[in-house]
């Protein structure tokens, strides 16, 4: 036996399941004779790639983090006393084990399937509770991207809800001492709105003022202010403007929460309860508002309703916002949360309770005030008069020197121009990191450290104390001890279908692996213990990430430029069409407007389009799918003086090819607008085709799909925009760190690299797959659900194929035509969680059918499983057509069919309990039982109740 010294297993062995004889199989049940065969059948030859892609050698597992581990010492990890919405904190370890690193929690999905994800839906009751109690607030949503877009999306909340007398206000008053980043985000969401921002400082602002609809203050203010807007509030209330604060929930542990102030909308960021800064996210932003405003609020709420039983059981609520139903109709394009972290976030709160973060908090004040009298002993003024956990210091003519001294120390602290110093503490300091920064000021005035003051210290904020309860709920004063905490979040995860169950097919959403080793960087402090506002040398190894990793991602997409900031694919789609808006502006075509969208666009194309402020113009798809290219080109034609964009997904949203893609670019560009390519279904082209290729000149990637960024359970995600050279100048820029273009104006997220930490991931994806492996990945997804399609073909009716009966990487199944014996696309969905499995996307982009999107991740044994399960279920479709069951009372009307359900002492159904439970022989041996029943939604939306449930209400019971 020979062996090879040098070879190891490689990377793409363990990311692409089906092998070589599994690939025959398959390629035999599909009609081809080779893989090149199918790839020439299903993908035009006019838009393929002449050579393959421009990528390093790819690194197996065990080279990869050693190398990876080198760069990451490239980051200076200094204590960063910076603030502005970022701290260090204390994550506890069992929520980092046993969520933030574990698949059973970032590898779900969106909890569109309540009855397969109640401890999700439960974590985030649980998120919601807290903000809503900390901020005095009436109804919170499930989390948003972070504080800057929250407050935008408060600005727009309050703006399209601006009462009948203020229907032609336009001025939106945003107090002077707000964080920079926040600032910047809502100069650019205010623009396309026509929205007039007003800097200023409210304490002295007339409110009389007929255009003004609204007003924002930050609570601490970016200086670290406690000020009292309580008369400023009045004083807007009485002339019907609306209130909007940015706050910190930990300091709303000991001051009087917003909503008691009178705030109609308040927000902010959650990150330091217990989530890494990661040099700027991900984060779950929180938004809390009142309850007349639950039809406008942004994103996703969490409910409480009941199952077929009466059970209490937890869903998305109002689910009409979601932007697949509004489209252009829509004020917001939110379809990402943050639901990881607003987890971890509310699991913190749970783990410590009322009284721990309490104590955290005072601690943290006791902290500054002992810090604030040391410094002031040296001579220094400190400049507020109330605070919180900041000192805003006038550090005189000695501003260099102590930044000096700082850095020389390992200490970053934050620098006005004006010569000014903030100092913001945090939980982790001790009372060696006192002594460390008080020495640095004894260091510039010539003197010798002495021992600190270590006196008593007295917290009272007078008028500011705040004197309501909160986190009363039991939940938040039931699990202090690890033991408890641990038991708590494994009932929990325990509930929740997720990849480490069974393959997830969705389709346009890409459930693939999340390998392991792209998720270990994600706990290393190189990574996630920077703040976003760090000088640039301290974070080489950040840039050096950066730069490669938007280098690849050219080489992906044919462009020259890449944003990596926007921090969600809604995000990447409004940075693409404002980098569109901002190229037609400098040339002179403000006048061009018009975005023409596909009527089978993703719901969020449309919303986004409006956003940036342009006019939506509908084009008709054809009966195999395609855009109808004479409805283009007259809608073209007749919008050629104001034409912005076309908005297209490639492959198209019906999972095809479409063979007229390069003319349909040619089109939009001989009537002078810009091709935006939404890139959901970028897991079709990857080494096989390009954006640019194909003659689009801005695409967005969804890095928690083709790039293998865990969904996280609907969230984090990102989306960075890649964009021809034209449009290079106009990327998004942040005021605080330079990036972006060089004529760039907007900041599409809060953070200068949106979620910095968990670009990470698809680093390591692309350096292990390297060019051969990402080629063969799009090769092996695009045979997976051709194999699907030819499976189920004979047994339901297949929408939309290529002209050579082809599909892409997804695929229609039609339900249709089974309502006429009472069975809705929905029961297949809630039955296939009888069979183990999450359903694939429902009635999307076609009311009543399933798409199906297997990924290259998937083996041929898991295909075969789940097409089993769907014929199954067609059988059952069946029996019904063959009266065996009634239309009202079978196995598919009462899914799904929970274990309390199945072990209930009486069983009246027509069919039995072995049918209901274990339909197919397989599932006795490895069962995963959803744990409610099938939820009332709309009894959740007429009883609307988004906190958490009182105990007495319901007794809970375990299986």
């Amino acid at each position: 036996m020979k062996v090879d010294l040098a070879e190891r297993v490689s990377f793409e062995s363990r990311h692409n399941s089906p092998k070589h004889n599994e690939i025959a199989e398959m390629l035999k049940t599909v009609g081809c004779e080779s893989m090149d065969q199918l790839i020439n059948q299903t993908i035009p030859s006019s838009i393929r790639l002449k050579k393959p892609l421009d990528l390093p050698e790819a690194r197996n597992e065990f080279q990869f983090l050693n190398e990876f581990r080198e760069l990451s010492k490239k980051n200076k990890v200094f204590k960063s006393y910076i603030g502005l919405g970022y701290y260090n904190c204390v994550v506890p370890s069992v929520i980092q084990r046993n969520i933030l690193e574990n698949p059973g929690w970032y590898t779900a999905y969106t909890p569109y399937q309540a009855e397969i994800a109640q401890g999700r839906l439960e974590a985030l009751i649980n998120y919601q509770t807290m903000v809503t109690d900390l901020t005095g607030m009436e109804l919170a949503n499930a989390s948003l991207l972070d504080e800057g877009t929250a407050a935008a999306e408060a600005m727009s909340m309050l703006f399209s809800s601006r009462p009948r007398s203020k229907k032609g206000a336009n001025k939106f008053v945003v107090d002077s001492a707000i964080f920079p980043q926040t600032l910047a985000v809502l100069k650019t969401r205010s623009a396309p709105f026509g929205i007039d921002l007003v800097m200023t400082n409210v304490d002295k602002f007339d409110f009389s003022d007929a255009d003004v609809f609204g007003v924002m203050a930050q609570y601490p203010d970016a200086n670290g202010e406690i000020r009292n807007f309580k008369d400023v509030f009045a004083n807007a209330k009485k002339n019907e403007v609306a209130i909007a604060v940015a706050t910190d929930l930990l300091s709303l542990t000991l001051l009087t929460p917003p909503g008691e102030l009178g705030a109609d909308v308040v927000v902010g960021n959650s990150q330091r309860f217990g989530v890494p800064m990661g040099y700027g996210g991900p984060h779950a932003g929180f938004f809390a508002t009142k309850e007349e405003y639950k039809r406008q609020i942004p994103g996703r709420i969490i409910g409480a309703s009941q199952d077929t039983e009466g059970n209490t059981a937890y869903r998305m609520a109002l689910q009409t916002r979601e932007q697949h139903i509004k489209r252009e109709r829509a004020t917001s394009n939110i379809c990402t949360a943050q639901v990881l972290l607003s987890v971890m976030a509310g699991m913190y709160a749970v783990y410590h309770g009322p009284d721990g973060l309490k104590k955290i908090a005072s601690r943290v004040h006791g902290m500054t005030k002992l810090l604030e009298t040391e410094i002031k002993g040296l001579g220094f003024r400190q400049l507020n008069k109330n605070y919180f956990d900041t000192l805003h210091i006038d550090a005189e003519d000695l501003t260099e020197k102590i930044r000096h001294t700082a850095e020389a120390n390992k200490i970053n602290f934050r620098y006005y121009a004006d010569g000014t110093i903030g100092i913001s503490l945090d939980e982790t300091v001790q009372l060696t990191d006192l002594k460390e920064i008080v020495a640095i000021f004894h260091q510039t005035r010539g003197s010798n450290t002495k021992p600190l003051n270590n006196t008593e210290i007295t917290i009272d904020f007078g008028d500011a104390n705040r004197k309501s309860p909160f986190l009363s709920h039991p939940v938040f004063n039931a699990y202090h001890s690890e033991h408890e905490m641990l038991r708590y979040m494994k009932r929990l995860e325990n509930k929740d279908l997720s990849l480490v169950h069974s393959m997830i097919s969705l389709g346009s959403c890409t459930m693939k692996l999340n390998a392991t080793t792209e998720m270990m960087p994600l706990s290393w402090p190189e990574f996630g213990s920077m703040h976003p506002f760090v000088p640039k040398d301290q974070a080489n190894g950040y840039y050096e990430l950066f730069n490669n990793l938007e280098n690849w991602l050219c080489e992906i997409t044919g462009f020259t430029g890449m944003s990596l900031q926007p921090n969600s694919g809604a995000q990447g789609e409004y940075a693409g069409l404002m980098a569109i808006r901002a190229y037609h502006k400098s040339r002179g075509d403000e006048h061009r407007n018009v975005a023409i969208i596909p009527s089978s666009a993703h719901g969020t194309n449309p919303a986004s389009a409006v956003m940036a402020g342009m006019k939506v113009i509908i084009v008709a798809c054809d009966q195999k799918g395609n855009i109808d290219l004479a409805d283009l080109k007259s809608k073209a034609t007749e919008h050629k003086d104001s034409l912005a964009a076309l908005m297209v997904t490639y492959p198209s949203t019906h999972g095809v090819f479409e063979e007229g893609i390069i003319e349909i670019c040619e089109i939009i560009h001989k009537n002078g607008g810009q091709v935006y390519m939404d890139g959901a279904n970028m897991n079709a082209q990857v080494g096989l085709t390009s954006p640019a290729n194909i003659g689009a000149d801005v695409c967005h990637l969804n890095l928690h799909k083709t790039f293998c960024i865990p969904h996280g359970g609907g969230g984090p995600g990102m989306g960075p925009i890649g964009v021809a050279s034209h449009l290079k100048p106009f990327l998004p820029g942040n005021p605080l760190v330079k990036t972006g273009g060089e004529e760039s104006s907007d900041t599409i997220s809060a953070a200068p690299w949106g979620s910095a930490s968990i670009l990470t991931i698809s680093y390591a994806y692309i350096a292990m797959m390297g060019s051969e492996g990402l080629t063969n990945a799009t090769r092996l997804a695009i045979l997976n659900a051709n194999y699907i399609k030819e499976k189920l073909s004979s047994h339901f009716p297949i929408l939309y194929s290529g002209k050579n009966g082809r599909c892409a990487h997804e695929m229609i199944v039609d339900c249709r035509g089974f309502k006429s014996v009472g069975i809705e696309v929905e029961d297949i969905a809630k039955r296939l969680m009888d069979y183990g499995y999450h359903a694939p996307t429902v009635s999307f982009p076609v009311a009543g059918t399933l798409m199906i999107e297997p990924t290259e991740s998937e083996s041929l044994a898991e295909l075969n499983r789940f097409c089993d399960a769907l014929i199954a279920i067609r059988g059952e479709i069946r029996e019904i057509e063959d009266n065996i069951y009634p239309k009202d009372n079978n196995p598919l009307k009462n899914a799904p069919h929970t274990q309390r359900t199945v072990l209930a002492e009486n069983w009246e159904k027509p069919y039995s309990r072995q049918k209901a439970a274990f339909p197919i022989e397989s599932l006795e041996l490895n069962k995963f039982w959803p744990s409610v029943s099938r939820v009332d939604s709309a009894y959740g939306d007429r009883n609307l109740f988004c906190s958490c449930v009182p105990v007495e209400a319901f007794e809970e019971i375990e299986v």
